[in-house]
């Protein structure tokens, strides 16, 4: 008969859990990153392919910050129900992984808005450099290059 401790028990059984959290968090990292190049792309040939209209925005009197929510709106709105169908899927699985413990806690509301804020900030973020580069630019190229 091996003896040890009560601590040391819990901790190996537990040490698998551990293990997968922190590889859930470094390739969580890789997929925020992966997916903010992929925005970055998309609103790069968003801005290139309304370069015309922004002109003509601008040469009316449209405001810089118009232009920015103009063009950071579609993203949003693409960005919302990823954000949607990605709650339904974690509280899926989360309710599934948490079922295999003795002792589980319930799935507080407050996370899931939380992880919807930071990612509708990271896309505002991704997004807004490049749309304030559009609304800034001079008008008089824009018109000239087609």
């Amino acid at each position: 008969m091996i003896m040890n401790f009560l601590d040391q028990r819990y901790n190996a059984q537990y040490k698998n859990d551990a293990l997968f959290g922190e590889a859930f968090g470094i390739f969580g990292g890789f997929a925020i990153f992966i997916a903010s190049l992929g925005l970055l792309g998309l609103s790069l040939f968003a801005t290139l392919q309304r370069t015309k209209e922004i002109g003509v925005r601008k040469v009316l009197g449209a405001s810089v910050s118009g232009i920015v929510v103009l063009l950071a709106k579609d993203f949003i709105k693409l960005v919302a129900i990823a954000i949607v169908f990605g709650w339904l899927f974690a509280w899926f699985m989360l309710h599934h992984w948490l079922q295999d413990f003795a002792y589980h806690i319930g799935i507080s509301w407050w996370i899931f808005v939380l992880s919807g804020i930071a990612a509708i900030a990271i896309a505002l973020a991704t997004i807004s450099f490049q749309a304030i580069k559009a609304a800034t630019m001079n008008p008089v190229k824009s018109l000239r290059s087609e």
